[in-house]
């Protein structure tokens, strides 16, 4: 199985039309993000046959430059958002060790099998959650069955409320689900964030299955 086996099995559904419909219009009317052409950047950088790990977000940035598909990751040369630089200091926090804050490109944990996602692929520019919509629910429920079709072992990680919302579509008992707040300021800074482990329970995970662990700093690419 892979990606396009999908989008082969929605694409003639209801809601997966009248959803490529509305992003015609919202497209061609409004400034949207990330541009067309990124929306499905997460699915293109993270084969099916090489998923270990689902991050699951909320909406893309909704500031200009920012998105590019790929759930909490800016293009090279983007100052940080906050939610990126507190996954940064995570990261730091659990192995010890120094993050390169110039880049907030997160394709290298993308080829490592690490799948970026947001329930909610698009945005209206400074309008968070404006893309809610009943076809994006009923699009994310469909992804988050067909993954639970694998049946080798996968960790969800799910940031925040919107992400944990989807725990009930994660069946398969080979799994692992470790939940935070969302990393934003407001999420993070209440706890539930920051010392969780949340990586390094996830490359024990792996370890155990006999998985390749995930190299989770980004000074080594």
């Amino acid at each position: 199985m892979e990606w396009y086996d999908f989008f082969n099995e929605i694409k003639n559904k209801e809601y997966f039309k009248n959803l490529n419909n509305f992003l015609d219009e919202e497209y061609k009317n409004r400034i949207i993000y990330p541009p067309r052409d990124e929306i499905y950047n997460a699915f293109k950088s993270c084969s099916l046959s090489s998923l270990k790990v689902v991050i699951i977000g909320q909406d893309p940035y909704f500031n200009k430059n920012q998105a590019m598909g790929l759930a909490f990751s800016v293009k090279e040369g983007v100052k940080l958002p906050p939610s990126l630089e507190n996954i940064y200091k995570e990261i730091e926090i659990e192995f010890n060790s120094i993050m390169n804050y110039q880049s907030g490109d997160l394709t290298y944990l993308s080829k490592q099998g690490v799948f970026l996602i947001n329930p909610i692929l698009t945005v209206i520019e400074g309008k968070p959650l404006s893309h809610n919509t009943k076809e994006y629910q009923l699009f994310f429920k469909d992804l988050m069955m067909f993954i639970d079709k694998i049946d080798k072992p996968i960790v969800f990680i799910l940031r925040g409320n919107k992400a944990k919302s989807y725990e009930k579509y994660i069946l398969n008992k080979n799994r692992l689900i470790i939940k935070t707040t969302h990393p934003s300021p407001l999420g993070a800074n209440k706890g539930g964030f920051f010392n969780t482990d949340m990586f390094k329970k996830t490359n024990e995970y792996l370890k155990k299955h006999g998985i390749n662990e995930i190299i989770w700093g980004n000074t080594s690419f």
